[in-house]
């Protein structure tokens, strides 16, 4: 038997902690992810996969158990820059993206291989990019793969909780240039009037606007350059469901008597509802370990909301880890918890093999309260 197994087919969890500090090991901050995806292309390999890496260098694994439905399962590689370096002590495994989000994959890998009861077909996709505005890993799969039945992606949720939706995003670049004028000239200069379109898009965005708030937007002043002559505001506001974006730039645009505002990016909210298939999935995984569920929902984003916009499919976010050490100088993931949600996902993807029934199998159960977290 394949020592990375147990005799019922479980991945073991001396395999599982070195798979996650093998990944640790391996640099691979945003644009420099292919070390990682070749030494996961071989991982899953070894682990029964059919393994590829496609054309944007995303590491694709399949694995094929009957005619059921089929279930991917998407967390990135990258990681923001810095070091952590990696070491276990006291039950915890520390390294950059331990939380954020290597830990997730990592558990994704180990429940795929070991879901021996899932009747179906498994798709695991590690993507690049998802740390930076563009998420091009998880724009190429949502453009070349075919939509799955179901979909969980992996960020760090607590191994008790899942991931119900995120605040959308939406970032703009203000440029202006005016002509050079002395200091005491009355007149406007590029500097003022790029902090005057901050102080427009505050009061245009209104008093209840608050990152802290899943339904309100909440904004942000990125970075603010400039001098009398030339000046560039970047600013990134966090939408709730149903925010109209065209209504916001349009009327910020009317209110800037000169220079040049530009949408760089933007990208929908995303939510599901306590009765998704994937959420039941999740949440049957968490009670069968004896603990009370979470259902939160997120004032980030995440590569959910780009997969959201084209994929009208049962999904939720889910993944060991505690999400406050994301990019933390001290990042670290709890190896019991990582094994918790190997087990959890292992139990869900059980449970989706009979996505088909459509069955409210909790019917009667008190309903789950939805926490608002960052």
């Amino acid at each position: 038997m394949n020592w990375a197994f147990t005799a019922v087919g479980k991945v073991t969890e001396t395999y599982a902690a070195g798979l996650l500090r093998e990944m640790l090991e391996i640099p691979s901050c945003s644009y420099r992810e292919r070390r990682l995806a070749d030494y996961l292309a071989e991982a899953m390999t070894n682990l029964g996969f059919q393994t590829h890496i496609d054309g944007v260098g995303n590491v694709v694994g399949v694995i094929e158990r009957g005619a059921g439905p089929t279930v991917m399962l998407l967390g990135h590689m990258d990681t923001v820059s810095g070091q952590v370096p990696v070491r276990s002590e006291g039950g915890r495994l520390y390294g950059r993206g331990a939380v954020d989000a290597k830990g997730p994959l990592a558990a994704m890998i180990c429940a795929a291989a070991g879901a021996v009861g899932f009747a179906g077909r498994i798709v695991v996709v590690g993507v690049v990019e998802e740390e930076t505005p563009r998420s091009r890993g998880a724009m190429a799969i949502r453009a070349t793969h075919s939509r799955p039945d179901a979909l969980i992606v992996g960020e760090p949720s607590g191994w008790s909780s899942v991931v119900l939706g995120y605040k959308g995003k939406l970032d703009l670049r203000y440029t202006v240039k005016c002509p050079a004028t002395h200091a005491s000239n009355p007149v406007p200069k590029a500097s003022e009037l790029a902090v005057g379109c901050w102080s427009a898009l505050v009061d245009l965005l209104g008093p209840d606007a608050s990152h802290a708030v899943f339904d309100q937007p909440g904004a942000t002043l990125v970075q603010l350059n400039g001098d009398l002559t030339t000046a560039r505001a970047d600013l990134s506001i966090r939408i709730p469901p149903g925010f109209d974006v065209d209504e916001l730039v349009g009327g910020l645009r009317e209110r800037l008597p000169a220079g040049h505002l530009d949408v760089l990016n933007s990208v929908a909210a995303c939510r599901v509802g306590r009765a998704d298939p994937v959420v039941r999935a999740l949440v049957s995984g968490i009670r069968r370990l004896h603990a009370r569920p979470r259902l939160v929902v997120k004032t980030a984003t995440s590569d959910m909301n780009t997969l959201a916009e084209v994929w009208d499919i049962p999904m939720a976010t889910y993944g060991p880890g505690d999400s406050s050490l994301d990019h933390a100088d001290d990042e670290h993931i709890v190896l019991s918890d990582y094994q918790r949600g190997i087990d959890v996902l292992t139990t869900a993807l059980s449970e989706l093999g009979h996505l088909s029934v459509r069955r409210d199998d909790r019917a009667g159960e008190a309903p789950l309260p939805i926490r608002r977290l960052r």
